[in-house]
């Protein structure tokens, strides 16, 4: 199906595409909301996917022959299939049927995949208030300002541990956080460097992996990372100290910018605000079933 881009754009208050994430502002997002429908059910990773880096097969897709595309109203459904199947449709329209069209097709979809969850996916734009929003902010760190404040704090990457084993308790006490499966690329050699903070011998917090990967644009920019704190040691600006050098790491290493997502109100997101990141706009994402 041929998008009309002169229709998703005035519905699109966040730079978000399906199948990849949020993007940077300034991405030729026609393209790539093109790209991601042209590559559907072929299990390929687009060449700036950031998803390339975890596994060898794409695991969601569009629904091409399933999108409904009008003037007012698109609704632009995917098929993930990890850890079970979710059909997710994404809403990208403002009249007042748009959420309970797509969470109609998100079920209908699910039926026909058979699928285990059904889901919606709204937006916020960054001056529209995220109160009651059931997923994350996006925000942008820009380097072009350059590195930001240091971390004000001793952090080291994994390797300069005296004793790796640490880690370990670290990372299975984070299991949760996704560390258990950090821990085995790291002992794989199949991710780049993780960052460590410690509270006496101990390891106290950790983010990672440090990668840069080119947008659609050829920018360099940092991927995400999975950051945690030992709870028993949260409040003592660890957290802060880590992101610091991160964002460090990644001025240094090139990166033009980092995208980052956080739940709206965790401690991730007032990290975010208070180190003066620009926020893009919000990603609510329910079951479709749910009724408020």
């Amino acid at each position: 199906m041929r998008l009309h881009w002169e229709w998703i754009e005035p519905l699109m208050p966040v730079p978000y595409v399906p199948t990849l994430g949020p993007v940077h502002p300034a991405d030729l997002l026609p393209e790539l909301f093109a790209a991601a429908v042209e590559i559907a059910g072929s299990g390929r990773f687009l060449p700036y996917d950031k998803d390339r880096r975890w596994s060898g097969r794409k695991a969601e897709h569009v629904l091409a022959d399933a999108i409904e595309h009008g003037p007012h109203r698109t609704l632009l459904p995917t098929l993930l299939d990890q850890a079970g199947r979710t059909v997710r449709v994404h809403v990208y329209g403002t009249d007042r049927d748009s959420l309970s069209a797509g969470a109609d097709l998100a079920r209908k979809l699910a039926a026909v995949h058979r699928a285990d969850r059904a889901r919606v996916v709204s937006f916020l734009g960054p001056d529209q208030p995220a109160r009651g929003v059931r997923g994350v902010r996006v925000h942008l760190r820009d380097f072009t300002d350059g590195p930001g404040p240091g971390p004000g704090a001793r952090v080291l990457e994994y390797a300069q541990l005296p004793d790796p084993s640490r880690f370990t308790a670290f990372a299975e006490e984070m299991a949760g956080h996704g560390f258990v499966f950090l821990h085995d690329r790291m002992r794989a050699g199949t991710v780049g460097p993780v960052l460590v903070v410690l509270h006496g011998d101990q390891v106290s917090g950790a983010i990672g992996p440090m990668e840069t990967m080119p947008d659609a644009a050829g920018r360099a920019r940092l991927l995400p990372q999975y950051l945690a704190v030992l709870p028993a040691h949260r409040s003592l600006g660890h957290g802060r100290a880590l992101w610091r050098a991160a964002m460090q790491w990644g001025h240094r290493h090139g990166a033009a910018y980092q995208l980052l997502q956080t739940e709206v109100g965790g401690a991730s997101d007032h990290l975010c605000a208070s180190e003066g990141l620009t926020a893009l706009g919000s990603v609510d994402q329910r079951d479709a079933g749910i009724e408020d």
